[in-house]
């Protein structure tokens, strides 16, 4: 038993009486407990009265439903997912229609973390035994999960997969997939291009934002990243993608000078970047230049936070706040107002030194007006947040919001009570189901 070396006797001697624990199995931890334990706790039977039911259950796609001829509606339109507020479901059936599909060609995934019992591990296996061609980038560093990969890694070799293991001195840690389809007119590419992991697990806990895809472009691109990956080639000329290491860094050091330089000429100039971290010297010094430029900044940060902000003369412009709710914040989206041409990217990358130098990483844009609004919605929402939200201020100090004279706003909520809106709307709202329990056995009267 590992207890918290702050604890009372009376509550030490109370659990240790509970469980029957004796003395010299009790560790007095002085620092935080490890509480990772509880994810398998949770995952049992017979806890439901336990779990918290204020938000609501992952909710379908209100353009993919699940009858829905997935590649059909991909080509209509780019397809945003917000999750886990929306069910991943669509990113595990886009891989399962693919294995199954006769005009399917071949699959590429990059995997970093799948779940314990992956269905899309099955699917791309059920796809290689189909006879397509599979590729798939397994990355056996994923810390935590080195044996898991080990093991899916030989499962898929097994099965007739063409499995990469990554690039030396690099840790591939993008989320892409790409569907090769033969269709009347000719080769259609589709792509899935994600912030978070190929988890259904973690979807469920994990805060991340997702993008289906049919542009020729970013097809391009997909194919041109797995060629790099699989050692055939690095192609000189990029559609739309952006990659670390090659030039994501660089890339983000323009976007902010870039608007820099619009607040100098007296244009609409804001940067609201959302990240797991924060800690790259370059990217820093570069915000705090735009800073003093006159550029507001909006940072959305959960984890590590090296830059300071509200230093007069160096980060007066500048805000922090970390939200830490029922779900566990993931999801990397930027804005760059650019004058009066805004732009919105998504990434697998957070704006630290190790995935701008030492990952395989991918930013990607969201061109579609309607798409941009909604990631920007996302990040004002999470900017008006009162109850999940600590402002870091210029002594490095986290500090609740100041909720004086401010609407109640509950980011994580809010966006779960959106997607239940949104699939109401479409009659294919997802509800908890209650069961009737049917006793065993009666007692006596």
């Amino acid at each position: 038993l590992e207890m918290d070396d702050q604890a009372s006797e009376d509550l030490l001697s109370r659990i240790a009486g509970e469980l029957g624990v004796e003395e010299h199995e009790i560790y007095r931890i002085s620092g935080p407990l490890d509480l990772t334990f509880l994810m398998k706790v949770y995952s049992r039977e017979g806890v439901e009265e336990w779990k918290e039911h204020r938000y609501p259950s992952p909710q379908q796609v209100p353009e993919l439903p699940e009858d829905c001829d997935l590649f059909e509606e991909i080509r209509k339109r780019d397809i945003l997912m917000h999750h886990p507020y929306e069910t991943f479901s669509p990113v595990v059936r886009f891989v399962e229609k693919a294995a199954a599909d006769p005009s399917v060609l071949a699959i590429k995934q990059t995997l970093y973390r799948v779940s314990g019992n992956s269905p899309i591990i099955a699917a791309l296996a059920r796809a290689a035994d189909n006879g397509k061609q599979v590729s798939v980038l397994v990355e056996l560093k994923a810390r935590f999960d080195e044996e898991n990969n080990i093991g899916w890694a030989r499962m898929l070799e097994k099965a007739g997969c063409h499995v990469i293991y990554g690039l030396v001195g690099l840790k591939t840690h993008c989320k892409i997939t790409l569907v090769v389809r033969r269709e009347e007119d000719g080769i259609k590419r589709y792509v899935h291009l994600a912030t978070g992991n190929y988890n259904d697990s973690t979807a469920k806990l994990y805060t991340d934002v997702g993008l289906f895809t049919a542009r020729e472009e970013i097809g391009q691109d997909a194919t041109a990243v797995f060629n790099m990956l699989s050692g055939y080639s690095e192609p000189l000329v990029w559609n739309q993608l952006v990659l670390a290491p090659l030039w994501l860094k660089d890339r983000l050091l323009y976007l902010i000078q870039r608007e820099a330089e619009r607040a100098k000429a007296g244009e609409p100039a804001h940067i609201i970047a959302k990240m797991n971290s924060i800690c790259h010297p370059e990217i820093i010094a570069a915000l705090y230049k735009a800073s003093g430029a006159g550029v507001k900044i909006d940072l959305i940060v959960r984890g590590i936070c090296s830059l300071r902000p509200g230093i007069p003369g160096v980060s007066e412009n500048i805000t922090v706040r970390s939200i830490i709710g029922n779900f566990l914040e993931h999801s990397r989206i930027f804005y760059f107002a650019n004058g009066y041409n805004p732009e919105v990217y998504c990434s697998s990358a957070d704006w630290m030194p190790r995935n701008l130098e030492r990952r395989v990483e991918i930013m990607f844009p969201v061109e579609e007006e309607k798409l941009r609004g909604e990631l920007l919605h996302i990040l004002e929402t999470e900017l008006k947040d009162t109850e999940k939200a600590h402002i870091l201020n210029a002594n490095g100090v986290y500090e609740k919001v100041d909720r004086r004279g401010k609407e109640r706003v509950n980011s994580q909520l809010l966006f779960g009570e959106e997607a239940k809106r949104a699939a109401k709307g479409t009659s294919r709202m997802i509800s908890r189901v209650f069961v009737p329990e049917t006793p065993t056995s009666f007692p006596e009267a």
